[in-house]
Parts: C-alpha cells; structure tokens; sequence
C-alpha cells in the first residue's frame, strides 16, 4: 500500500552541531502556523520524542532500523505521519554515522534511503567562512547516492549567511538549497532536556525558549522552502503488520510519573490496539496499584534521582510485591527493574528482586544488544529473540540470567530476571521488534484476569 506522508529528515554533520536546536526551532514555527505537525527520532532515545511531544506539541515516536526490520520502519511512519501536514524526522548523531565506526547500519543516512525521505542537513557554521562550503561538499560526494536537498546553517551570522548562500546555489548547481540560517541564542541554550527531572516552572522555562527559538526561525529559516521539500516526498510503501486487534479486554496498569518516563508510545499502541485498557497510576504519589488489572507495565526512567520519595511511599512497594507474589504480570525495563530490587543506594524498594542497585559513575553496557532467551518465559520461547537497548549509569548487583545479550561486537553476557509472569531488567525492548513478546505479554495478562472469574 502506498501512503502520502510530507516529511523531511533533520540531520547533522555531527553531534553537536545544534540539530537538535533547529529541529526544535522548525518544529515549534511549524506548530505555531496551526499546522499538523508530527515528529520522529531516529534511533531508540525517548528524552527527544518526549521534548517534541510535552514541550513543543508534535506528537513523536522512534524510527530505529537495529529495532525495526525495512517494512516495519516504513509502516510506523506511515502510521505515525497520517493526516499530518508535515512530519519531521530528526536525526541521530552525524549523518552517515551508524552502530559501528565505519559502517552506515541504523544511521540518518540509511533511515533516509529506506523511507525515502528528503534531506536537510544542518551545519555548523560557527568559526568558519569558505570551509562550510567544503563540509557541505563532503556530505553530497561521500554517498552520492543522498537525499540532501536543502542546507541550514547554525550558529551565523546574517552577513556570513548571505555570502555563503549565493556560494551553495553558485557550486552546487541547485542540488541543494540554501534554507536560512540560525544566529547564536544564548537566551535559547538547549543544554539539558531530560524532562522526567524538570519542575512546573522549568517546563515553562523550557516552552518560552522555544518560542525564542520558533520566532527566531520564522525570520530567518525559510519554513516555505522546509514544507516544500517535505511535500515532494515520495509515498511510503509497505505491508501492514499483523498482530491481533479488538481482543478481549484487559487492564494493564503502566507507571507515569516523573520517575518512570520511558515508554516507546507505539508499544503502548500496540497493547492498545489489541485491546488493553492502559491505567496510569504514580509510584510516587499513590498510595497503592489501581484496583482490578491484569498486569503491570514499570517503564524507565529516574528512579534513582526520587529514591527517597520512592521508599517513603512504603504502602505502594508493599502493593506492588504483594500483586507480583500472587503472579500478576510485570514487565519492568530498566528503572522498573531498579525498583524491583531490595534497595537503590541505600534506600529500601519493593524488595520483590534481591539485589541493590547501585552508582557506577558511568555509563554500563551502553548500546544496542540482541536478547536471546535462555529459557521459556513470559514473552517468548527459549531460544527466541528480540532487538534491545541499554543506557544507564547504575547497575545492580543481581542482574539475572534469563536471556544473554549480546552486542555487535560479539561481546555478551547474562541479565534479565524472566519467569512465567515475569520480566524484569536493564534492557528496553520495543514491541514492535517482535509483536510476538506483545502478544504473549497481552495472552498472559487475560490468564490473569480470567484466573478471578
């Protein structure tokens, strides 16, 4: 089936060179003209769809080409960017970076050329005249094969920006557009966007330099020429996934709150989608689980940053190890799984794991990773896999041995606690990496519930 979705790819020459603050300038512009504005991420991050989605109001889910076989990666953006007047895609990293040092695989450049998406490509050009030029040179040759159509500089001047326009129309032959530029805001710094730690007054904080950054955008960024390239985009051609639909009913309890944030949005459409009932509930701020679930979904996040909180609110741990000791089903992926534990630092937790986490000081075993299962549970069959993704400074000291991970490298090891009713460790899955770990999931939850029939 083919599908019209406008979209443009946002992507930089490297990390750091302020695509994220010209996505978020361009998004939040698109947003203020009233327009149906989408975004997506490329790769497995969730503080930047949350930024677009909480702060800007572009609705934002992960494109991830580790996580997602071609036709998976196509129908999510066909799915996502329905009805939408434009959908913007940010990129990861520098363009043609991938998961390894020289190779292209899971990069901007590999997501644009699957889906077919035109790019723009964003660029530095702080400290520079004549070498931007060579840099935006440099991009087009390297894989000819690109789909750059349009050039944004950042952090320049208008004079700079003038004289180096007329030089990328001039030397390039039209093959890319000069599309503005953005000055140096320091008014509109983006350091820090991890929003399950920002306060009522910092989300606010946050909101008002957008507006800096939107309002910056509509004087100097040609937001005319972005939508015109995303209009020209080829249609999105794919199979719909199958997956069952319209099953019977089952409430699944999924942790919200500042210290369990991380959720991929489409998983929780897949559960949905089949059927589920998705009750929020806050393991900082209620005093017990909601009433009458079929499961328990404790996501990501900091839980580490709201341990004292976490440990005073004695009678919610007391009903979550409660339900998991009669067998309700739990999935918990990282923070969830931290929660599970006896103690973070020294602070008491549901205690229904053993094992402490713990500060490391630095990232553990970051990256992606194939899980394999070592044995039948929950989700899937022994032997069975599924795509993952690991980010995190703490670690514990019983870590599980359920599945094995095993990243590009060929580096593995042992992790995840996994039973019948049960998974729980530091890596994050996506639903949509095998819609068989959903569905087992989902079938679980209604043998839970018809267990009290």
């Amino acid at each position: 089936m083919e599908h019209k979705v406008p979209r443009v790819v946002l992507a930089g020459t490297n990390s750091g060179c302020g695509k994220t603050t010209v996505s978020c300038a361009v998004l939040q512009a698109l947003v203020n003209r009233g327009l149906r504005t989408g975004a997506f991420k490329c790769g497995p991050d969730y503080i930047d769809t949350m930024f677009h989605s909480r702060i800007i109001g572009a609705e934002s889910s992960n494109l991830d080409l580790f996580f997602f076989d071609e036709n998976t990666a196509r129908c999510l953006l066909a799915k996502n960017g329905k009805g939408r007047d434009i959908s913007v895609i940010e990129g990861v990293m520098g363009f043609y970076d991938g998961m390894g040092l020289t190779t292209v695989r899971a990069s901007t450049y590999e997501l644009s050329k699957l889906t077919q998406s035109p790019v723009i490509l964003v660029v530095n050009a702080k400290g520079a005249s004549l070498s931007v030029l060579a840099e935006i040179h440099g991009f087009l040759s390297f894989y000819p094969d690109n789909l750059i159509r349009g050039v944004i500089l950042n952090r320049c001047t208008a004079t700079t920006y003038d004289t180096l326009a007329a030089e990328i129309i001039s030397r390039f032959d039209g093959k890319v557009r000069p599309l503005g530029f953005l000055p140096a805001l320091s008014a509109a710094s983006l350091e820090s966007r991890h929003l399950g730690l920002v306060t009522a007054a910092e989300v606010k904080d946050l909101k008002d330099k957008l507006q800096i950054l939107a309002e910056q955008a509509e004087k100097t960024v040609d937001i005319d020429g972005i939508l015109d390239i995303a209009r020209s985009s080829a249609p999105v051609v794919c199979e719909m996934i199958d997956f069952p639909h319209g099953l019977e009913k089952v409430r699944i309890a999924v942790a919200k709150d500042n210290a369990f944030c991380f959720y991929y949005e489409d998983s929780l459409d897949m559960l949905r989608e089949m059927g589920a009932e998705l009750v929020p509930f806050s393991p900082l701020d209620d005093a017990e689980l909601p009433q009458k679930i079929d499961g328990l979904y404790l996501g990501g996040g900091y839980p580490e940053l709201y341990a004292e909180r976490l440990s005073e609110n004695r009678s919610m741990r007391e009903s979550i190890k409660a339900a998991l000791e009669r067998g309700l089903p739990c999935i918990a992926e990282c923070g969830g799984f931290m929660y599970l534990n006896e103690y973070i630092g020294e602070r008491p937790m549901v205690g229904f794991l053993p094992g402490r986490s713990y500060d490391t000081g630095r990232l553990q075993r970051f990256g992606y990773v194939t899980l394999t299962a070592e044995r039948d549970n929950m989700l899937c069959k022994k032997g069975e896999e599924i795509p993952g993704h690991e980010f995190h400074h703490w670690d514990s000291d019983h870590t599980g041995d359920a599945f094995t991970a095993v990243k590009a490298s060929g580096k593995s090891w042992s992790c995840v606690h996994a039973t019948a009713r049960l998974y729980a460790g530091y890596p994050h899955f996506h639903f949509y990496a095998n819609p068989g770990f959903a569905v087992n999931f989902y079938n679980t939850c209604l043998e839970e519930k018809h267990s009290h029939d």
